[in-house]
């Protein structure tokens, strides 16, 4: 059985027990999180597509953790006009456990 959530403007596609980093939630780590934003919702026999998403089901998660994503490099130049900025960026996220899909 998987399922696809939309959280952060991201889709996954999610199995019980997978280890997933999503944007960052804004929830401590050890509480758990519910995505009811779920777009699609399959098991063996049968396909469950919603419009634009499925009613009454829902993914249930235990929050690992928040981190940070390796640094990008954002460098800006103007050729002949001596313009360099450098800038970096490192992306906040939330690993999460995925526990059990429901409908």
């Amino acid at each position: 059985m998987y399922a696809i959530i939309e959280t952060g403007g991201k889709q996954y596609k999610v199995s019980e027990g997978d280890i997933i980093t999503v944007e960052k939630l804004g929830v401590e780590a050890g509480s758990e999180y519910t995505f009811d934003k779920v777009i699609v919702l399959a098991d063996d026999a049968d396909v469950k597509v919603g419009a634009p998403y499925v009613e009454g089901a829902s993914v249930a998660a235990s929050v690992i953790g928040d981190g940070k994503a390796k640094k990008v490099i954002v460098y800006k130049y103007k050729a002949k006009k001596g313009f360099h900025k450098k800038n970096g960026h490192r992306q906040p996220f939330t690993k999460v456990q995925i526990n059990k899909i429901s409908l």
